[in-house]
């Protein structure tokens, strides 16, 4: 079994330079990268049965004893986030392959993207089952490198000035975490996740403290965590659809795992939750009221992104088991439900030729099957029962409740409200895109007088005609609903599963036996 681990970071890029190698071949990249993350997706299901019946696999890479080698660790978090991540990059990557033959790959050069696309899943996939610091870095420079690509496609002025944005915040966010790699390992002799959680009781409590700042604050950045999300709503939106579904759905989720893995096995003695849960209320407050603020879908939905990285954070905070898994479910709600949202403003935007809720009307009578596949998702994510964003938040409440503290009872407020605000944001587009209809009526402007405060709101990027959909957008956005609605038929057995690995973060950290025989 320990075999196939290696195999989630080696296929996407051994998938990526057959890719690069037939760049004149569309169809043949294109199989080239199904195949690859069909594959992986096979391959991460397998581990997560292994690992749930039995224990973490962990994998020195060439045989190298610890701490000199890399050494790839999967337990039930990794294995499931990684599941999730290869079912997100292939709906994208099908979603993608539909634009790209629609447009003439104007918006998704095949020949740069899916080189890009597959270096990225490598990136997200090393990033999860990396069994240590300098790993996990490494997995973040790969992220950094491929959506950098990824963002600046077309390079368009608007691609091109929001990447750079995007690129200097994330270089001091690395700058930050390899510094810190550099003192932990000054520190303590070894980057190895296992043996920093076994020494770290060796250091003094104040330099504790700096070490545990100094990676909340760079991982924090990479999760777009207030006050250091400002980068997120102006760089998201202006990158092609596939792209900007993919980054809202894992890119900060791969900050916030980082942030799970801190607090929970390398810093599990050395506690600020009270500073997270203030983060944590920051984040979700501010958040939404910057969504209700926009007119335009991709920045509503950046700012609503941005709002539920606060759950996240206030479970992570509780530091309870049950807190632990409700984070873990919650997360993979969020991955799932965001992206699909994401994919469904795609579809808007391509029928109506705009995403400005000011602009776009009369979406229920010509497209009804983009409102659906908006709606379920919007709902969902609002938080009404019996949906899965209704369940992690629950889950979330129930275990703040228990620890019962003002701070975590003011925490349950915000986040009832923020719920609640999210749905106003969401129904609110949804009405005004879908349901109002187009027409000179007494209705209409009292309508446009009731959202005029929204006109010094950011323009969206209106395109110069409306283009057709191809099937293969619509059931690549249909097949996302489909799971979201599965996150709430299988919501028991999968919760389960986020129990077992809430109870298992929270004990003592052993290391595992590694197998050193693996070569890659």
């Amino acid at each position: 079994m320990s075999a196939l681990v290696p195999l989630l970071v080696t296929l996407p890029l051994l998938g990526a330079a057959m890719a690069l190698i037939a760049g004149r071949h569309r169809r043949a990249q294109v199989t080239i990268s199904v195949i690859t993350l069909t594959v992986t997706f096979v391959i991460s299901g397998i581990l997560l049965v292994a690992v749930d019946a039995g224990t973490p696999i962990a994998v020195s890479v060439g045989g190298w004893p610890v701490p000199f080698g890399i050494v790839l660790y999967v337990d039930r978090l990794s294995a499931l986030l990684v599941l999730v991540s290869s079912v997100v990059l292939l709906a994208v990557l099908l979603f993608s392959v539909g634009q790209g033959a629609a447009d003439g790959d104007d918006e998704t050069p095949v020949s740069i993207f899916h080189p890009s696309y597959l270096i990225l899943a490598a990136g997200i996939f090393n990033a999860f089952i990396a069994g240590d610091l300098f790993n996990l870095y490494v997995g973040f420079e790969i992220l950094l490198v491929a959506s950098f690509v990824l963002i600046t496609l077309g390079s368009t002025e608007s691609r091109i000035r929001t990447g750079a944005v995007y690129i200097v915040v994330s270089l001091v966010s690395s700058i930050l975490f390899l510094a810190a790699i550099a003192m932990i390992y000054g520190a303590l002799g070894t980057v190895n996740m296992a043996q920093i959680s076994e020494r770290m009781t060796e250091l003094p409590q104040d330099l504790q403290l700096v070490l545990h700042l100094m990676l909340l604050l760079a991982f924090a950045i990479k999760a777009a965590v207030f006050p250091l999300s400002f980068w997120l709503p102006d760089s998201y939106p202006t990158a092609p659809a596939p792209v900007t579904a993919v980054f809202a759905g894992l890119l900060t989720k791969v900050g916030v795992y980082a942030l799970i893995r801190t607090e929970t096995q390398l810093f599990s003695d050395n506690s600020v939750n009270d500073l997270l849960m203030i983060v944590a209320l920051a984040t979700m407050i501010v958040g939404v009221l910057g969504a209700l603020a926009q007119a335009e879908l991709k920045r509503i939905l950046s700012f609503t992104l941005v709002s539920h990285i606060g759950y996240m954070v206030f479970g992570l905070a509780i530091a309870t088991p049950a807190a632990i898994g409700a984070t873990i479910y919650y997360m993979v709600h969020h991955i799932i439900v965001q992206t699909t949202l994401f994919l469904a403003v795609g579809l808007v935007e391509r029928r109506a030729g705009s995403t400005s809720i000011l602009k776009v009307k009369g979406l229920m009578r010509a497209a009804p099957m983009i409102a659906v596949l908006y709606f379920i998702p919007a709902v969902n994510l609002g938080g009404l029962p019996p949906f899965s964003g209704f369940i992690g938040k629950y889950a979330l409440f129930d275990a703040a409740a228990e620890v019962g503290t003002p701070l975590m009872m003011v925490l349950i407020v915000a986040g009832i409200v923020t719920s609640l605000l999210t749905l106003y944001a969401l129904m609110r587009a949804w009405n005004l895109s879908f349901w109002r209809e187009k027409s000179d009526a007494p209705e209409e402007a009292e309508i446009e007088a009731r959202i005029s405060y929204l006109g010094d709101a950011p323009e969206a990027t209106v395109q110069t005609a409306r283009r057709s959909i191809p099937r293969i957008m619509t059931a690549a956005t249909t097949g996302m609903v489909a799971v979201t609605v599965a996150l709430t038929i299988f919501a028991g057995p999968l919760y389960e599963v986020c129990e077992r690995i809430g109870a298992a973060l929270l004990e003592p950290v052993h290391i595992v036996q590694v197998d050193q025989e693996t070569r890659s």
